[in-house]
C-alpha cells in the first residue's frame, strides 16, 4: 500500500481544489473538525464551494471562516443556529442553504459512500420535508427566491416515506485522533460523529490526524475507518492537535 502521507495541510490539497466543487466536513460544532485543512482551504483562496457539513461552524471558526470570506455559495446541513455571519448571508441572498433532519443527513453522506444513489425515510413525511417549500434562498427583500422542491412519497406496509438522494462529493476533510501511513485510522470519543461517513462520502478523502503511527501499530478491530476511504494523510504538531477550541464555556462553583 501506499504512503499518503503529506507534509502539510496546504499541499495535501494540492491537484484536488477548483472553484464550484463539493466539499464534505466531518465535525459536530467545534467538536472534531478538521480545522488546519479549513484554513488552508480559506488561504486557497478557492471559491463557489458547496459544502456539505452537519452546521456551519460558528464565527470565526470552522466553516464560519469560509462564510466571512464569501468562498461558500451553498450549504447543506442539519443545524446553522450558532453563526451570526451564516444567518446574515442567508437573509440577504447571498448564501444556499438545504436543510436536512440530522439524522437524513447522516445517511445520506453514508448511502453516498456506500454506493447508494438513494433510500427511503420516514422522516420529514408530511411536511416541507417533502412536500417542498423550503426557502433555500431569500432574495434580499423577504421573499424567497429558490424553494426546495416536493420529493416523491411512498407507502410501504402501511407507512408512508420520502426518498432521499445519497451524497458523494468531489473532496472530503475530516479529523482523527491516530492514523497511519495508510489511511487507517481511530477516532476519539465524540469526534467520531460525521467524520467517518464524511470521509466515505468523499471521492478524495484528507485526514488530518493528531497521532501518526506506523501501519501495524492500530490494532485492526480498533480501527474505526479503513485506509481504502481515505486517500491524503496530514500528521499535526503536537501544538496543532493540542488547539482546540471550546465551542460554550460552562462554568459552575
Amino acid at each position: 500500500m501506499a504512503n499518503k502521507v503529506y507534509k502539510d495541510a496546504e499541499s495535501a490539497l494540492e491537484g484536488v481544489l477548483s472553484d464550484g466543487m463539493m466539499v464534505m466536513c466531518g465535525g459536530f460544532g467545534l467538536v472534531g473538525i478538521p480545522d488546519k485543512l479549513i484554513h488552508a482551504l480559506r488561504d486557497s483562496g478557492v471559491k463557489d464551494l458547496t459544502c456539505v457539513s452537519n452546521n456551519a461552524g460558528i464565527d470565526g471558526e470552522g466553516l464560519g471562516l469560509l462564510l466571512e470570506t464569501g468562498q461558500v455559495k451553498k450549504m447543506i446541513s442539519s443545524y446553522v443556529g450558532e453563526n451570526k455571519t451564516f444567518a446574515k448571508l442567508y437573509l440577504e441572498g447571498k448564501l444556499e442553504i438545504e436543510f436536512n433532519p440530522q439524522g437524513t443527513l447522516a445517511e445520506r453522506c453514508r448511502a453516498g459512500g456506500a454506493g447508494i444513489p438513494a433510500f427511503y425515510t420516514p422522516a420529514g413525511v408530511g411536511t416541507q420535508v417533502a412536500e417542498g417549500g423550503l426557502p433555500w434562498r431569500y432574495d434580499g427583500s423577504g421573499g424567497v427566491s429558490l424553494a426546495s422542491p416536493p420529493k416523491e412519497v411512498r407507502e410501504f406496509d402501511g407507512t408512508e416515506y420520502v426518498l432521499e438522494r445519497g451524497i458523494r462529493t468531489d473532496f472530503a476533510l475530516v479529523r482523527a485522533a491516530r492514523g497511519d501511513r495508510h489511511g487507517n485510522l481511530v477516532f476519539n470519543k465524540s469526534t467520531r460523529n460525521f467524520n467517518p461517513l464524511a470521509a466515505m462520502a468523499g471521492k478524495v478523502t484528507i485526514a488530518e490526524v493528531e497521532e501518526l503511527v506506523e501501519p501495524g501499530e492500530i490494532d485492526p478491530d480498533a480501527v474505526h475507518l479503513p485506509g481504502i476511504f481515505v486517500q491524503r494523510v496530514v500528521a499535526l504538531t503536537a501544538e496543532q492537535a493540542a488547539d482546540k477550541r471550546i465551542e460554550q464555556r460552562t462554568v459552575s462553583n
